[in-house]
């Protein structure tokens, strides 16, 4: 591993708590958390096919996801050094009360001695 990334077992364990917190903040709109753990280089391909930049996607969740119930499920995370992708499949209740599910992929590169998200692709089924 990269001098800077520690043990895989440990550095999955830290990916694993950031993928956690990152779906509790889309759920529960918490920009902040978005702004101190996001790339400053950041992008999102929403699922309605846009590419938003960092500012645009802290705008977007400060909206709201207009959603509650947010699972994530089968996370996958695979681990190169210094870079990581999450994979994983989510469910969640639609604002009319409807079941809605999808997929994600978040990027992580390990900068300035901490993970950083540097890309999401959201998708719904």
């Amino acid at each position: 591993m990269n001098a800077s990334v520690g043990d895989p077992a440990r550095e999955r364990a830290v990916l694993t708590e950031l993928n956690r917190h990152y779906i509790r903040s889309v759920e529960q709109s918490d920009v902040a958390w978005f702004e101190a753990n996001l790339a400053n280089d950041f992008r999102c391909t929403t699922a309605d096919g846009r590419l938003l930049d960092k500012a645009g996607f802290l705008s977007h969740t400060a909206a709201g996801a207009g959603v509650s119930g947010l699972l994530a499920h089968d996370v996958l995370i695979r681990l190169f050094r210094d870079f990581a992708i999450i994979h994983a499949r989510t469910t969640y209740r639609k604002a009319d009360g409807t079941a809605g599910s999808g997929r994600y992929t978040d990027d992580w590169q390990w900068r300035d001695g901490r993970w950083q998200c540097v890309s999401a692709h959201v998708g719904r089924s």
